[in-house]
């Protein structure tokens, strides 16, 4: 998870305690792009209410925030293991299987982006059925990962 997502969600644990925070991501270097969830949804209001409580932000950054869609982003373990069962798609940092101490090649060694089932969330790993087997991500490995429409 980024610093930017920690000092977001502290801000927003007093100010909005119900809004969770699905991604925040530093854009170009000036915008952070804020996706949340409510569990009575996602309005404008809502938008407009996080967006005026992140003042400190706004002053370092332009501010986009929304509701996750369809597509929605998946950045913890909690948000894998809520959609077990449904197809993601997960980008690593680096090629699968570079600097690991693998013994011999996988299917999977060389690839960045892996789209298939989710079919575990540990604390420290996500697995899904992707089209060239299983194949366990570590959370630190992930650049990014969303749903993806079935």
């Amino acid at each position: 998870m980024s610093s930017i997502q920690d000092r977001i969600e502290h801000v927003l644990a007093t100010a909005e305690p119900e809004v969770e925070v699905l991604l925040a991501e530093v854009v170009g270097g000036k915008l952070v792009r804020l996706f949340i969830d409510h569990p009575e949804g996602v309005s404008l209001a809502l938008c407009e209410r996080v967006t005026q409580g992140l003042g400190e932000i706004r002053e370092e950054y332009a501010l986009e925030v929304s509701s996750p869609g369809v597509e929605r982003p998946l950045s913890k373990p909690e948000h894998f293991r809520r959609y077990l069962g449904r197809r993601a798609k997960i980008r690593t940092g680096r090629p699968l299987g570079e600097g690991d101490l693998a013994q011999s090649r996988t299917p999977h060694e060389g690839r960045r982006s892996f789209t298939g089932e989710l079919l575990s969330a540990s604390d420290e790993a996500v697995s899904l059925a992707a089209d060239t087997g299983v194949v366990s991500i570590a959370y630190a490995d992930i650049r990014r990962s969303n749903l993806v429409k079935d």
